[in-house]
């Protein structure tokens, strides 16, 4: 065809290379613009198989430590060891006998109330009848004496509130003690009430705490008492390397018991009782494991403890007049204060380790919302977790057996 136009067999021809072209281009083509997997900017968020491997190492880590343990102490496990500390002199166990006169004070509290008064000298009492709580049951009865504390208060703000608007009056002697029994430390006239009680769920959650206590205990036996007995001799000598080496080897157990705690009491025993109570309000923790900041960590680990004190303490301050910066640092040395109380009082040792330890989480706070930001800053809140904790262990441990053991911590082998 000389014209110079194309006929529509040409198009057809020229249309059918220009095809065979193009998908010969795209089939053997290899490159695109993108983004390297492990870049920031590739969008890429599917690290399951990194979290796999890094559980594999951990398992096989820990079970050289297991084996390791297991060849130089042997078997140390004793289940009745904790009974018989309960039954080795229950003259002197006070636990039960506490437990008992705690019902005074909530007999007195729904008294008062009922009266309109305040209930001023509750703490003086409650001071008094600790002051010679030592044994095991005496830690737990100084627990439990101090959840009841706190529970009272809230009962006695919430009334006060009521009888100010005046919207009503305190109720039963029933309601009172149903609140004393259910996982929360904050008072309402009408709790959430779940529909029915789930016998599977209340099952499971049984079968854990009953195997995950045994755990606990097992791994305190075997895995960190005698790392904390070899530590003596590092702080006696003052060998710097050894204490810190001894201090990391503390760290892994302890970290996972405080892990197994963490799930044993806030998943376990709480959702247990609030299931046998119909409590509705299951929040007992948030997302802590995904602090990225110090103050997220302590508000969303133990919501029981943090809604009180939001509720009775840092508000009534901001009402008050008092600023945010100072009522919160109110906050943290109170929290700084219960810690020490429940540490020192059972022990009969005053050293304000856990005082301070809580008191440093304030300057450590601001260096990590300064500083560091995402992934690094939750790296950090788990620093403090694991090496924070095993400090506190050591300086404790190491007080209370040179204060009643003397020079007899030379002898222990490293």
């Amino acid at each position: 065809n000389n014209t110079g136009v194309d006929c529509p067999q040409k198009k057809k021809k020229k249309h059918v290379i220009n095809y065979c072209v193009t998908h010969f281009v795209c089939l053997f083509s290899c490159h695109k613009l993108q983004e390297s997997l492990l870049s920031s900017n590739s969008g890429y968020s599917n690290y399951r198989g990194i979290l796999n491997w890094c559980v594999v190492m951990l398992v096989l880590s820990n079970a050289r430590l297991v084996l390791e343990n297991l060849i130089k102490y042997g078997i140390l496990v004793d289940p009745i060891q904790i009974i018989s500390l309960f039954l080795k002199d229950p003259y002197s166990w006070p636990a039960l006998c506490l437990i008992i006169v705690s019902n005074v004070f909530i007999m007195a509290a729904l008294y008062i109330e009922r009266k309109l008064s305040v209930v001023s000298c509750m703490l003086g009492v409650f001071w008094g009848v600790f002051s010679g709580c030592v044994s095991v049951g005496g830690v737990m009865a100084l627990g439990v004496f101090t959840v009841l504390f706190l529970k009272l208060y809230s009962y006695r703000d919430v009334n006060k509130w009521c009888r100010e608007s005046r919207r009503a009056k305190a109720r039963t002697l029933s309601h009172i003690y149903y609140f004393i029994f259910v996982p929360t430390l904050c008072y309402e006239l009408n709790f959430p009430r779940s529909p029915r009680i789930r016998k599977r769920f209340l099952l499971r959650r049984l079968l854990e705490m009953l195997f995950l206590m045994q755990l606990m205990i097992g791994l305190i036996q075997q895995w960190m008492v005698p790392t904390i007995q070899n530590s003596m001799k590092p702080f006696q000598d003052m060998d710097l390397s050894r204490i810190v080496e001894r201090l990391l080897k503390l760290a892994v157990p302890n970290h996972f018991i405080w892990l197994i705690f963490f799930y044993w009491y806030f998943h376990s025993s709480m959702n247990f009782v609030a299931e046998l109570m119909q409590f509705g309000d299951r929040e007992f923790y948030r997302d802590w494991w995904n602090s990225e900041t110090i103050p997220y960590f302590w508000s969303n680990w133990n919501i029981p403890v943090h809604k009180w004190c939001l509720r009775h303490f840092y508000k009534p301050m901001l009402v008050k007049g008092v600023n945010k910066f100072t009522a919160q640092l109110a906050v943290f040395f109170m929290s700084a204060f219960f810690h020490e109380y429940l540490v020192s009082v059972p022990l009969k040792m005053f050293r304000l380790w856990a005082f301070l330890g809580m008191m440093a989480q304030i300057p450590l706070a601001y260096f990590v919302g300064r500083f560091l930001r995402g992934n690094y800053g939750n790296a950090a809140v788990w620093m403090s977790l694991i090496i924070g904790q095993p400090i506190a262990v050591l300086m404790y441990f190491h007080d209370y057996y040179v204060l009643h053991y003397g020079n007899a911590a030379e002898g222990v082998a490293a």
